[in-house]
């Protein structure tokens, strides 16, 4: 699928930092309810370029904290690899779907990418909090809400009786 539109990145530091601020009973720097987190470090961009390359970061790294957001409104992330039980559970409790990303096409994911801007955390450099204006960014629904599992089902796919 094709998202068009506004996505946020955040990697393990970024959540971290959201997540505390949940814990303290703080509002978020932006509005999380009906969002997409991408998990992405991005690379600094070129003259006249928003942002360089923009590969996706492995999931997992993320999975201790994606319930908590999810509970306060995240709707989507996009990463690359597998999700632990704990946040496919979440995913189908809160309606929320994991998107895949295409591991090492940085380069080419970046030119969907028209605008970005960070929005906290800018002294975390790559990992900061950004807000993203995409058009046509490629995503593949991974994890839907109803516990469907692209990676198994490929797997039962090929395997052999």
């Amino acid at each position: 699928m094709l998202i068009n539109g506004v996505i946020y990145t955040g990697r393990d530091a970024a959540h971290k930092r959201l997540v505390e601020l949940v814990d303290r009973g703080q509002p978020l720097p932006f509005d999380i309810r009906g969002q997409i987190i991408y998990y992405v470090g991005p690379t600094p961009p070129k003259p006249g370029m928003p942002i360089g390359a923009a590969g996706p970061t492995s999931s997992y790294r993320m999975d201790p904290y994606a319930p908590i957001l999810m509970d306060k409104g995240l709707k989507g992330m996009i990463g690359k690899g597998v999700r632990g039980k704990a946040v496919v559970d979440a995913m189908k409790k809160y309606k929320a779907v994991y998107f895949a990303a295409t591991g090492g096409a940085g380069a080419l994911i970046s030119k969907t990418i028209k605008k970005a801007e960070v929005v906290a955390y800018e002294e975390l450099g790559t990992e900061a909090v950004r807000r993203l204006e995409v058009k046509d960014f490629p995503a593949i629904v991974v994890n839907d809400i109803y516990g469907n599992d692209l990676y198994e089902e490929g797997k039962r796919q090929y395997r052999k009786a």
